[in-house]
């Protein structure tokens, strides 16, 4: 029992159904570890153990009534940016401190149905902005396995959770690389799906054409299990789209099912030198190449293929999403809900200083530039320009998945520097150079644990896939990790017993 933590999701629902263990038994492992250390980890904002305990209990007797859900009291936790009826959501941000949500996201509502426990509200950069986990207003997140440095951002909370053996999965949000840049600092499998597979309702919003919420967890298998509830068509989203419904556990079992020696036999993966330029850490572009390698020997074929420049890719994102998110966060005012100012003047004086109070630096800076670039006078210039951009990027995918099955990169420059760095804005935003492109395209993409630095830090991969395709990247990892022993290493805190 003092080991339920290092249990997969497989696993933990295996336990349950032959009642190795109970749900309530599980959640009060995971409480006693949230008690114990995360204060080293510093991953949750508002923890729900009393209900969590509730719905443990619940999930019991429904277990033995006969109900046969297979994530029926396998607890998780959610990212501090999606509405959670009657618990604060504050994401990250003193702007909503004191924000009690009176409605549920859709996803929490889905991943209630399926019987999950939700064990609290997880860490993360103010409203999604940062790469690092340290724009929190709530303090910066630790990485669990060398706690002097970041595990991430902005769904940085989510990953050090999960490592750290608080939660077996998490959910994430993904709007330049959220969930797969954590995911590698953290030695996690994360997946963005396709923009418009996970419905928006009720999550925050950043920069609402890029959005997308995920699941994180330390396999491809993990990740599986959570996103599985959270997919589907949703009516009040007018950016979800119907499609086909896949089983993604029942894939990947089907896939793994199937294999032979060579796995990957006619898997074609495309690899741009533009993902292996200047910029790229040698420990981490060895730890790819070595992962690249190991997919040939599985039976994979390596083909040469031509993506856009990523720091054009950069320019763009960090032109049209901070545009968005100035639109976004001006219903942040003093007014209705959220941070107000003292004794303000006027109304003006009310908006002003409850924003410039309420707003951390980062998501200052990023309203301002994305005003000016709106600005009259600058839009064509600015705006206009890099949506043509975008148009252009999305169409070099197109070209290049005519001559691939999926895109591989590694996920980040780097493993995780350290915590307190001061990395300028430009520097920081360079941590993002090979995830964002996925997001102005709208395509599925998943970071996957391929090794470790000399330093004993994570280095992820990621694979890109075609739309609607998360099924072939959940499959192409988990394979992988079926001749691999990457996602079954365990950070330092998650070592360590309570």
């Amino acid at each position: 029992m003092s080991e339920l933590h290092l249990l997969s999701t497989q696993q933990l629902i295996t336990g349950l159904q032959d009642k190795q263990f109970s749900s309530l038994e599980l959640t009060d492992h995971y409480i006693k570890r949230i008690n114990a250390l995360d204060s080293k980890i510093n991953s949750f904002i508002t923890h729900t153990s009393e209900t969590a305990r509730a719905q443990a209990k619940a999930a019991d007797e429904m277990r033995v009534q006969g109900d046969k859900r297979p994530l029926l009291g396998v607890p998780m936790a959610h990212k501090d940016i999606f509405c959670t009826q009657g618990v604060l959501t504050t994401c990250g941000s003193k702007m909503l401190h004191n924000f009690i949500s009176p409605y549920d996201a859709t996803i929490v509502t889905n991943i209630d149905k399926a019987g999950m426990i939700s064990l609290g509200k997880l860490n993360m950069d103010e409203f999604a902005m940062g790469s690092d986990n340290e724009s929190s207003y709530y303090g910066a997140v630790h990485n669990p396995w060398n706690i002097a440095h970041v595990p991430g951002g902005s769904s940085g909370g989510s990953a050090a959770a999960v490592a750290a053996g608080f939660v077996p999965v998490a959910t994430g949000s993904d709007t330049g690389g959220s969930i797969r840049q954590p995911a590698s600092f953290c030695g996690l499998t994360g997946i963005k799906p396709t923009y418009g597979r996970v419905s928006r309702f009720g999550m925050i919003a950043y920069a609402s054409s890029l959005d997308q919420a995920g699941s994180m967890g330390r396999s491809a298998m993990d990740c599986a299990f959570l996103l599985q509830p959270m997919i589907g068509h949703d009516p009040r989203d007018a950016t979800s789209i119907k499609y086909d419904m896949p089983d993604y556990v029942q894939d990947l079992n089907d896939a793994a099912a199937s294999a032979g020696d060579k796995p990957f036999a006619g898997l074609r993966i495309g690899v741009a030198k533009e993902y292996f330029s200047k910029g790229l850490d040698t420990e981490v572009e060895q730890a790819a190449r070595a992962a690249l390698k190991k997919y040939e020997e599985l039976g994979a074929t390596i083909v040469e293929v031509t993506i856009t420049d990523p720091e054009i890719t950069l320019a763009t994102y960090y032109m049209l999403a901070p545009a968005e998110a100035s639109s976004n966060l001006s219903r942040f005012d003093g007014v209705r809900f959220g941070y107000r100012c003292e004794n303000p003047k006027d109304l003006i004086d009310l908006y002003t200083r409850s924003r410039s109070e309420g707003f951390g630096p980062e998501v200052q800076r990023r309203i301002l530039s994305g005003t000016y670039a709106l600005s009259a006078g600058y839009f064509d210039a600015y705006y206009t320009k890099a949506q043509k951009v975008r148009r252009i990027i999305i169409k070099d995918f197109e070209d290049a998945f005519a001559n691939c099955d999926v895109i591989a990169s590694p996920t980040a420059p780097t493993a995780a520097y350290k915590l307190g760095e001061d990395l300028d804005p430009a520097t920081m935003y360079l941590g993002d150079v090979y995830t964002i492109g996925v997001n102005l395209a709208g395509l599925p993409a998943l970071s996957q644990p391929v090794g470790l630095t000399s330093a004993g830090l994570p280095i992820g991969l990621q694979l890109i896939g075609q739309y609607w395709q998360e099924s072939k990247l959940l499959s192409t990892a988990h394979l992988f990790q079926q001749h691999t022993d990457h996602h079954l290493q365990h950070s330092t805190i998650a070592k360590e017993a309570v």
